[in-house]
């Protein structure tokens, strides 16, 4: 076996599932040659020095390479590795332009002069007593972090979890390592169960710890709701800790007991095994859901005029449907109205505040996403806000998410709408009913037929399978909305049929492409090239690719990559980020993908890379906000919280409108391919749609109406409590 010292020049390749990387080495001998190094790692980052074992071998497109067996991080010792290394952005305060003034003045003792002679550091032109103590500081809190970091390099940990793992737990990092590695799937951000496994393996813990039992079952349940259940069936939870753990399932029933009577799970004998977290929420949503039920509100004795009286002021008849929706509205306490595109919700919606405020009622309007909220706004002309905003959330430390507005202090409002309930999931509908307090009208308002809520649970579909909270369904779609064939194909797709394909002054278009490189080729044209002067639309404000799938070569990953390097591409004045395998420069499309209080942006929410700071290794991003664009500046470890979202898959894009969407539709996205998936997408679109693919993969997706189980038993918790109102 071979060995190689040398320093990170550049990463030109990474796959995030697997680890395969392809980098740049500049080697430390005398040659200083740069060869090619691939293997797969946990990460790497420009401007590590490392000692990389393995051997030459000779790829057929891409020549002579170095397929490294073992990597092991090493001190900087070099003039060019040091400046390399704390011109990388690992250092709070030095970017290239400090890293090079500072080697040229210390050279080899630059490094120890940071450390022990800090004040030294004011020799340096452009470096005061201030800023040498912000990089001094930021420097000796980085001791401790690089002993964590080269103790789990040697596990394949990246530089930026060890970071993570050091805030999290301080100078006790090794020491809680050392007594349950398992810790680290539950209480740090980004780290599951199978690295914490690694770990705990690699040092020596035995496979049948009780931890490691305990910690599989946890890390289950935890996927589980993240693919939406809220419980397990015991049989599966056992099979799948049982494959996870390489142990038969039958060993985990002491595991189960321990986190039961931990009170971490609920082992109910009727439908599963839920998180704690899930059993509360689902109970605790039937139960004041029942309260609102049986208190009433029966504040509107005067519907028929107040609708006509509506009506007038607003110059429009209503349909049958919708008269009925209003109707119901202002009798029932809770109403679940739902519907397809162009079925009348927003007409709808404004009739019932109409009516409200002839009733001198004071109205909220709230839905889960920033920008559903802001196409509530428009649309209604009233403010509406996030139910998180609603709610008056707020953060701390120790407790992390908070409401203000909860069971102690609910709600004033004597009415509330939520928009796109589809999206709600059990947590956030726990959340919202604490705060709704019996007598107050509840107005549920969503399409069931999209998909399902990202977070567990299934709260719109239960709700209305429960048969104890009145529905109205519309159906009718509305002459002015049938002239759009996005309407009449998102409703022709959701009840199978084939959609009307470049129709004649269509705003719906399909383009035949077998080939996915070339669908690929022709997305990235249509987006850059051929649909903004068409249009006369902002390719990156105006249209958004969604696919189906994250990988394959017209998923997200390589679509997002493709569509950077035409719309915003490297160039010699905009500086440029790199990390977590992406690269982020300044006017970038990105997305949040995680609810972020402390910053107050959340999953979902889409902004612009304003400015990339190379000295302070930050990256700042504008989102669009009511009061004006929030900027959010995130640190290189955090930067895992955003994506580039050039194209997003079709689960992301929920709750969002846009006037352009363009998708790929293909036999590569086989398993994706499904009816509901397809009709979401398509309903994002305001002013157009493109497909590009086949006629055979279109036909997959209109035939497949199989909707995922997910596990969630707030329908019958519902029937249980309540019994379904007598027929009318």
């Amino acid at each position: 076996m071979s060995a190689l010292d040398g320093v990170i020049d550049r990463i030109t390749y990474r796959n995030e599932e697997n680890g395969y990387t392809v980098a740049k080495l500049k080697c430390n001998d005398l040659t200083g040659q740069e060869c090619t190094i691939v293997g797969n790692f946990a990460s790497l980052a420009a401007g590590e020095t490392v000692r990389a074992e393995g051997e030459w071998v000779l790829h057929a497109d891409y020549g002579r390479q170095f397929k490294v067996e073992r990597l092991t991080p090493l001190a900087p010792a070099t003039k060019e590795a040091i400046e390399k290394y704390l011109g990388s952005g690992m250092i709070k305060g030095i970017g290239p332009v400090t890293a090079a003034r500072l080697v040229k003045k210390f050279g080899l003792q630059t490094l120890d002069v940071i450390e022990q002679t800090p004040e030294r550091m004011t020799e340096v032109d452009g470096l005061g007593p201030q800023r040498a103590e912000v990089i001094a500081r930021a420097f000796a809190e980085q001791r401790h972090v690089r002993d964590v970091m080269l103790f789990l390099r040697s596990y394949d940990i990246s530089p930026a979890y060890a970071q993570r793992i050091y805030r999290r737990y301080g100078s006790r990092t090794m020491e809680v390592l050392r007594e349950n590695p398992y810790r680290l799937a539950s209480e740090v951000f980004g780290i599951g169960f199978k690295t914490a496994d690694r770990i705990a393996q690699s040092m020596g813990l035995p496979a049948d710890s009780p931890h490691r039992a305990d910690a599989c079952l946890r890390y289950v349940l935890g996927a589980a709701g993240d693919e939406g259940h809220t419980f397990l069936p015991s049989g599966d939870l056992f099979e799948r800790a049982g494959e996870a753990l390489g142990l038969p399932g039958e060993t985990l029933g002491g595991g189960l007991d321990r986190l039961a009577a931990a009170g971490e799970v609920v082992v109910d004998g009727v439908d599963g095994v839920f998180l704690a977290s899930y059993y509360r929420a689902e109970t605790e949503v039937a139960e004041r859901l029942t309260d609102c039920l049986r208190a009433g509100s029966g504040r509107a004795e005067r519907g028929t005029h107040l609708i006509a009286d509506a009506e007038a002021a607003s110059g429009i008849t209503l349909a049958g449907q919708q008269r009925e929706a209003v109707a119901t509205a202002l009798v029932v306490p809770v109403l679940v109205i739902t519907g397809g595109p162009g079925t009348g919700k927003t007409t709808i919606t404004r009739t019932l505040l109409s009516c409200f405020d002839r009733l001198r009622w004071k109205v909220e309007l709230a839905a889960p996403t920033g920008r559903a909220a802001k196409r509530m706004t428009e649309a209604c002309r009233r403010e509406a806000r996030t139910i998180h905003r609603l709610l008056e959330y707020g953060f701390d430390e120790p407790r992390g998410v908070t409401f203000r507005r909860n069971a102690d202090r609910p709600l004033e409002a004597d009415a509330v709408i939520v928009d796109e309930m589809s999206m709600v999931d059990i947590a956030l509908m726990q959340s919202l009913m604490r705060a709704v307090r019996p007598g107050t009208k509840l107005v549920l308002v969503g399409d069931a037929d999209q998909l399902p809520s990202v977070g567990a649970g299934n709260v719109l579909r239960d709700i209305i399978a429960s048969g104890v909270v009145p529905v109205v369904r519309l159906t009718e779609v509305f002459r002015q909305a049938a002239d759009s064939q996005i309407v009449a194909n998102a409703h022709r797709i959701n009840s199978g049929r084939f959609p009307d394909l470049n129709g004649k002054e269509s705003d719906f278009f399909f383009m035949e492409e077998a080939d996915p490189d070339k669908a690929r080729d022709l997305i990235v044209q249509l987006v850059s090239k051929r649909l903004p002067p068409f249009l006369n639309v902002d390719p990156l404000q105006d249209i958004q690719v969604i696919t189906p799938m994250r990988r394959t070569s017209l998923g997200v990953e390589r679509l997002n990559a493709d569509l950077q390097e035409a719309l915003n591409p490297e160039a010699g004045d905009r500086q440029a980020l790199a990390a977590h395998g992406a690269v982020f420069r300044r006017g970038d499309k990105v997305m949040q993908i995680r609810n972020n209080y402390e910053k107050e942006v959340f999953n979902g929410d889409i902004g612009i890379v304003a400015e990339v700071d190379l000295e302070e290794g930050e990256v700042l991003v504008s989102y669009p906000a009511a009061g004006g664009p929030l900027r959010v500046a995130y640190d290189r470890t955090e930067l895992d919280e955003i994506v580039l979202a050039y194209a997003t898959s079709v689960h992301k894009s929920q709750g969002s409108e846009f006037p352009v969407v363009v998708m790929p539709v293909t036999t590569q996205h086989y398993v994706m391919l499904q009816r509901n998936l397809l009709y979401t997408a398509v309903t994002r679109a305001k002013r157009l749609v493109v497909l590009v693919g086949t006629k055979k993969a279109l036909g997959i997706a209109l035939n497949n109406n199989r909707v995922e189980t997910r596990y969630s038993a707030l329908a019958g918790r519902l029937a249980k409590l309540i019994a379904p109102p007598p027929p009318a």
